[in-house]
């Protein structure tokens, strides 16, 4: 068999200039991909990381900014000891293990109510979506006015027999929080889950009704398993809000509450006010480390359970 050396060349030499030609259009399109990312990449590290860094440099130090003594592990140390950290860890530590459950049940719940075929979807959608359209500190106002010792709730509870409540100077500190925190929270998470359900094949629940799948049965072996990752997020993002109540504590007691809701965002708030820079640091670093792990364990159990749904 004679082989055209002639057409082998030619065709050799055409591949070649086709793979350096494409060569270089992808490494074009890799420079103008990452001239388009590059402002967001040096504001993630302007904002982000290089804070990031400061942070854990000032926890490792004494005494910054006006001199950097390193000493180690010794603020950690301090702040384990501390005994306002400890409540201020305890409380948050309750509060959010109350509150994020509910904050993720609830709205669960009044999304597969709206799921169903309920008379006033829209209204009743609407209802809970007006805590998201009203300012903090109108809202704290209003809860000053129902709880106060004077207020609402303590008329109502005296009807029943019961004597009147220091609210916000007492052990039911954390129920006027929780309640605060699920009435601003409940609407958009409600929403998530809403979307979350509607995203579910429909082919796939016609036919488990068609098997005459009840309910409760269709719901945890279809439906849970599409809205897990929706689950995950909202999970997420109600921890993280858990640990920004401090605003509306500060603008029910200010600064410097009563131990019931004395929190860790408060601790760390004094701490920045009196300049203690090292042990804000290092208490901020602890609480990243325990947000780290348990958003870890959250995306774990996600892929564990989404597995089957993304195979």
């Amino acid at each position: 068999m004679k082989i055209d050396l002639k057409k082998y060349r030619k065709k050799y030499t055409e591949n070649g200039t086709a793979y350096t030609t494409n060569k270089k259009k992808n490494r074009k399109g890799v420079l103008v991909s990452w001239l388009f990312l590059s402002p967001s990449v040096i504001g993630v590290l302007t904002f982000f990381l290089v804070p990031f860094l400061i942070v854990i440099f000032y926890s490792l130090t004494q005494n910054p900014p006006v001199h950097y003594d390193f000493v180690g592990l010794d603020n950690y140390t301090s702040v384990v000891n501390n005994v306002a950290f400890h409540d201020a860890a305890v409380n948050t530590a309750i509060f959010s293990a109350i509150a994020v459950p509910l904050a993720v049940i609830i709205p669960l719940l009044l999304a597969m109510l709206l799921d169903t075929k309920i008379p006033f979807k829209s209204q009743f959608r609407s209802f809970f979506l007006t805590p998201l359209m009203v300012p903090v500190a109108s809202v704290v106002l209003v809860w000053q006015v129902v709880f106060h010792y004077n207020g609402l709730a303590n008329e109502i509870i005296q009807k029943f027999g019961v004597e009147s409540i220091e609210w916000f100077d007492s052990e039911y500190a954390h129920l006027v929080i929780l309640i605060l925190f699920l009435w601003k929270n409940i609407g958009y998470n409600m929403i998530l889950f809403i979307a979350a359900l509607g995203s579910v094949p429909g082919e796939l629940l016609e036919a488990a009704s068609l098997e005459r799948c009840g309910y409760w049965r269709m719901f945890f072996s279809i439906k849970f398993r599409y809205i897990v990752s929706t689950m995950v997020f909202v999970t997420i993002m109600s921890l993280i809000n858990s640990f920004k109540v401090f605003r509306e504590i500060y603008l029910l007691k200010g600064a410097h509450p009563t131990s019931y809701m004395y929190m860790l965002q408060t601790f760390m708030n004094n701490k920045f006010d009196s300049l203690d820079y090292n042990t804000l640091s290092s208490a901020a670093i602890l609480m990243s480390l325990v947000m780290v792990v348990i958003i870890g364990i959250l995306f774990f159990a996600e892929n564990r359970l989404g597995k089957d749904i993304e195979e």
